[in-house]
Protein backbone atom coordinates (compact mmCIF):
# COMPACT_ATOMS: atom_id res chain seq x y z
CA UNK A 1 0.00 0.00 0.00
CA UNK A 2 1.51 3.46 -1.04
CA UNK A 3 2.52 5.66 2.00
CA UNK A 4 0.22 8.79 2.45
CA UNK A 5 1.38 12.21 0.98
CA UNK A 6 -0.63 13.31 3.75
CA UNK A 7 -3.30 12.17 5.93
CA UNK A 8 -6.84 13.63 5.21
CA UNK A 9 -9.17 13.85 7.36
CA UNK A 10 -13.17 12.96 7.44
CA UNK A 11 -13.83 16.41 6.90
CA UNK A 12 -11.35 16.47 3.68
CA UNK A 13 -12.96 13.63 2.29
CA UNK A 14 -16.01 14.93 2.48
CA UNK A 15 -15.02 18.28 0.46
CA UNK A 16 -12.76 16.12 -2.48
CA UNK A 17 -16.24 14.18 -2.41
CA UNK A 18 -18.14 17.47 -2.66
CA UNK A 19 -15.51 18.03 -5.71
CA UNK A 20 -16.12 15.09 -7.25
CA UNK A 21 -20.30 15.29 -7.39
CA UNK A 22 -19.14 19.22 -8.66
CA UNK A 23 -17.18 17.76 -11.75
CA UNK A 24 -20.22 15.56 -12.93
CA UNK A 25 -22.59 19.56 -13.21
CA UNK A 26 -18.97 21.08 -14.57
CA UNK A 27 -18.13 18.44 -17.31
CA UNK A 28 -22.21 18.76 -18.65
CA UNK A 29 -22.35 22.53 -18.65
CA UNK A 30 -18.53 22.91 -20.18
CA UNK A 31 -18.99 19.93 -23.11
CA UNK A 32 -16.93 17.63 -24.54
CA UNK A 33 -13.81 20.22 -24.99
CA UNK A 34 -12.73 19.61 -21.85
CA UNK A 35 -11.07 17.37 -19.25
CA UNK A 36 -11.44 18.10 -15.80
CA UNK A 37 -9.40 16.08 -13.56
CA UNK A 38 -10.18 16.28 -9.76
CA UNK A 39 -6.77 15.41 -7.67
CA UNK A 40 -6.44 13.40 -4.03
CA UNK A 41 -2.96 14.37 -2.32
CA UNK A 42 -3.23 11.50 -0.10
CA UNK A 43 -1.46 9.08 -2.21
CA UNK A 44 0.52 11.17 -5.38
CA UNK A 45 1.05 8.06 -7.37
CA UNK A 46 -2.73 6.99 -7.70
CA UNK A 47 -3.93 10.77 -7.33
CA UNK A 48 -6.77 10.83 -9.64
CA UNK A 49 -10.23 10.45 -8.29
CA UNK A 50 -12.36 11.72 -10.62
CA UNK A 51 -11.79 12.48 -14.58
CA UNK A 52 -14.00 13.46 -17.33
CA UNK A 53 -12.92 13.13 -21.15
CA UNK A 54 -9.47 11.58 -19.79
CA UNK A 55 -9.31 10.56 -23.55
CA UNK A 56 -7.21 13.94 -24.05
CA UNK A 57 -4.33 12.67 -22.11
CA UNK A 58 -5.15 9.06 -21.68
CA UNK A 59 -5.61 9.25 -18.03
CA UNK A 60 -7.87 7.62 -15.68
CA UNK A 61 -8.75 7.10 -12.04
CA UNK A 62 -5.79 6.01 -10.63
CA UNK A 63 -3.17 7.42 -12.60
CA UNK A 64 -0.38 9.76 -10.97
CA UNK A 65 0.00 13.21 -10.45
CA UNK A 66 1.91 14.92 -13.68
CA UNK A 67 5.22 16.44 -12.46
CA UNK A 68 4.05 20.53 -13.64
CA UNK A 69 1.30 19.20 -10.94
CA UNK A 70 3.72 18.69 -8.39
CA UNK A 71 5.62 21.79 -9.35
CA UNK A 72 2.82 23.99 -8.97
CA UNK A 73 1.97 22.39 -5.81
CA UNK A 74 5.21 23.21 -4.29
CA UNK A 75 4.58 26.73 -5.76
CA UNK A 76 1.33 26.68 -4.16
CA UNK A 77 2.43 25.79 -0.81
CA UNK A 78 5.57 28.37 -0.71
CA UNK A 79 2.69 31.05 -1.92
CA UNK A 80 -0.63 30.78 -0.91
CA UNK A 81 -1.93 34.21 -2.29
CA UNK A 82 -0.25 33.39 -5.57
CA UNK A 83 -2.65 34.23 -8.15
CA UNK A 84 -3.82 30.76 -9.98
CA UNK A 85 -3.14 31.78 -13.96
CA UNK A 86 -4.47 29.68 -17.34
CA UNK A 87 -1.68 27.76 -19.30
CA UNK A 88 -0.86 26.29 -22.04
CA UNK A 89 0.39 22.44 -22.25
CA UNK A 90 0.52 20.12 -24.75
CA UNK A 91 -0.58 16.14 -24.47
CA UNK A 92 1.21 13.26 -25.80
CA UNK A 93 -0.04 13.63 -29.36
CA UNK A 94 1.42 17.13 -29.41
CA UNK A 95 -2.28 18.62 -29.37
CA UNK A 96 -2.44 22.03 -27.57
CA UNK A 97 -3.90 22.49 -24.08
CA UNK A 98 -5.11 25.70 -22.37
CA UNK A 99 -4.74 24.48 -19.00
CA UNK A 100 -5.64 25.64 -15.29
CA UNK A 101 -4.68 24.34 -12.02
CA UNK A 102 -6.67 25.32 -8.67
CA UNK A 103 -5.97 24.31 -5.40
CA UNK A 104 -8.57 22.66 -3.26
CA UNK A 105 -7.65 23.81 0.80
CA UNK A 106 -9.30 21.15 3.14
CA UNK A 107 -9.82 21.54 7.11
CA UNK A 108 -6.75 23.59 8.84
CA UNK A 109 -6.06 25.81 5.30
CA UNK A 110 -3.90 23.11 4.20
CA UNK A 111 -3.97 22.05 0.40
CA UNK A 112 -5.57 18.81 -0.07
CA UNK A 113 -6.26 18.47 -3.52
CA UNK A 114 -6.26 19.81 -7.09
CA UNK A 115 -8.73 21.16 -9.73
CA UNK A 116 -7.68 20.29 -13.27
CA UNK A 117 -8.70 22.19 -16.16
CA UNK A 118 -7.85 21.65 -19.85
CA UNK A 119 -9.30 22.63 -22.70
CA UNK A 120 -8.19 20.96 -26.18
CA UNK A 121 -7.83 23.69 -28.31
CA UNK A 122 -7.89 21.52 -31.60
CA UNK A 123 -11.98 20.88 -31.13
CA UNK A 124 -13.86 21.46 -34.16
CA UNK A 125 -15.53 24.98 -33.91
CA UNK A 126 -18.76 23.17 -34.67
CA UNK A 127 -18.51 20.82 -31.95
CA UNK A 128 -18.27 24.06 -29.43
CA UNK A 129 -20.70 25.65 -31.03
CA UNK A 130 -23.19 22.75 -30.16
CA UNK A 131 -22.92 23.05 -26.78
CA UNK A 132 -24.01 26.44 -26.67
CA UNK A 133 -27.26 25.62 -28.60
CA UNK A 134 -30.11 24.72 -26.52
CA UNK A 135 -31.52 20.85 -27.67
CA UNK A 136 -34.51 21.40 -29.38
CA UNK A 137 -36.66 20.08 -26.33
CA UNK A 138 -35.98 22.67 -24.23
CA UNK A 139 -36.56 25.40 -26.92
CA UNK A 140 -40.01 24.01 -27.45
CA UNK A 141 -40.75 23.66 -23.38
CA UNK A 142 -40.75 26.73 -21.17
CA UNK A 143 -36.91 27.35 -19.71
CA UNK A 144 -36.85 27.54 -15.51
CA UNK A 145 -37.56 31.20 -15.17
CA UNK A 146 -34.11 33.05 -12.98
CA UNK A 147 -34.49 36.17 -11.25
CA UNK A 148 -30.59 37.79 -11.43
CA UNK A 149 -31.52 40.58 -8.54
CA UNK A 150 -29.09 42.95 -7.23
CA UNK A 151 -30.54 42.85 -4.05
CA UNK A 152 -32.46 40.60 -1.20
CA UNK A 153 -35.32 43.15 -1.28
CA UNK A 154 -35.69 43.51 -5.15
CA UNK A 155 -35.26 39.12 -5.33
CA UNK A 156 -39.02 39.01 -3.03
CA UNK A 157 -40.34 41.94 -4.53
CA UNK A 158 -39.58 40.39 -7.79
CA UNK A 159 -40.57 36.76 -7.24
CA UNK A 160 -43.59 38.48 -5.81
CA UNK A 161 -44.84 40.50 -8.41
CA UNK A 162 -44.31 37.74 -10.66
CA UNK A 163 -46.37 35.09 -8.61
CA UNK A 164 -49.46 37.52 -8.28
CA UNK A 165 -49.49 37.89 -11.91
CA UNK A 166 -50.01 34.40 -12.54
CA UNK A 167 -52.15 33.98 -9.74
CA UNK A 168 -54.39 36.91 -10.29
CA UNK A 169 -54.69 35.81 -14.19
CA UNK A 170 -55.50 32.20 -13.38
CA UNK A 171 -59.60 32.13 -13.49
CA UNK A 172 -59.76 28.70 -11.60
CA UNK A 173 -58.78 30.13 -8.74
CA UNK A 174 -61.34 32.46 -6.23
CA UNK A 175 -60.46 35.54 -4.84
CA UNK A 176 -61.16 34.00 -1.38
CA UNK A 177 -58.04 31.73 -2.21
CA UNK A 178 -55.83 33.76 -4.10
CA UNK A 179 -53.44 35.21 -1.27
CA UNK A 180 -52.80 31.38 0.12
CA UNK A 181 -51.76 30.61 -3.56
CA UNK A 182 -49.90 33.16 -3.16
CA UNK A 183 -47.99 32.35 -0.52
CA UNK A 184 -48.00 28.78 -1.47
CA UNK A 185 -46.48 29.33 -4.79
CA UNK A 186 -43.79 31.87 -3.03
CA UNK A 187 -43.00 29.06 -0.42
CA UNK A 188 -42.54 25.97 -3.25
CA UNK A 189 -39.95 28.71 -4.54
CA UNK A 190 -38.12 28.79 -1.44
CA UNK A 191 -38.82 32.84 -1.21
CA UNK A 192 -39.71 32.48 2.73
CA UNK A 193 -35.64 31.43 3.17
CA UNK A 194 -34.73 35.11 2.87
CA UNK A 195 -34.66 37.31 5.69
CA UNK A 196 -37.92 39.36 6.44
CA UNK A 197 -39.62 37.80 3.50
CA UNK A 198 -42.54 37.07 5.84
CA UNK A 199 -42.97 40.78 6.67
CA UNK A 200 -42.68 42.10 2.95
CA UNK A 201 -45.28 39.46 1.10
CA UNK A 202 -47.66 40.05 4.16
CA UNK A 203 -46.89 44.03 3.45
CA UNK A 204 -47.60 43.45 -0.05
CA UNK A 205 -50.28 41.53 0.23
CA UNK A 206 -52.12 43.47 2.92
CA UNK A 207 -52.53 40.94 5.33
CA UNK A 208 -51.02 40.19 8.63
CA UNK A 209 -47.77 38.42 8.86
CA UNK A 210 -49.41 35.75 11.62
CA UNK A 211 -51.42 34.92 8.17
CA UNK A 212 -48.57 34.01 6.03
CA UNK A 213 -47.20 32.29 9.13
CA UNK A 214 -50.25 30.04 9.20
CA UNK A 215 -50.64 29.38 5.71
CA UNK A 216 -46.71 28.10 5.81
CA UNK A 217 -47.28 26.03 8.75
CA UNK A 218 -50.47 24.36 7.04
CA UNK A 219 -48.05 23.63 3.75
CA UNK A 220 -45.73 22.11 6.10
CA UNK A 221 -47.93 20.15 7.85
CA UNK A 222 -49.64 18.81 4.36
CA UNK A 223 -46.16 17.97 2.78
Amino acid sequence: MDTPFIELTPTDRQILNSYAHMLDGLGAYLGEGYELVLHSLESLDHSVIKIINGHYTGRKEGSPITDLALKMLGELEKDPGRTVSPYYNTNKSGSVLRSCTIPITGEHGRIIGLLCMNFHMEIPLSSILQTLVPPQSTVTTAAPAETFSESIDDLILSSLSETKEAVYGDPNITSANKNKEIVFQLYQRGIFNLKDAVIKVAEQLNISKNTVYMHIRNFKNQS
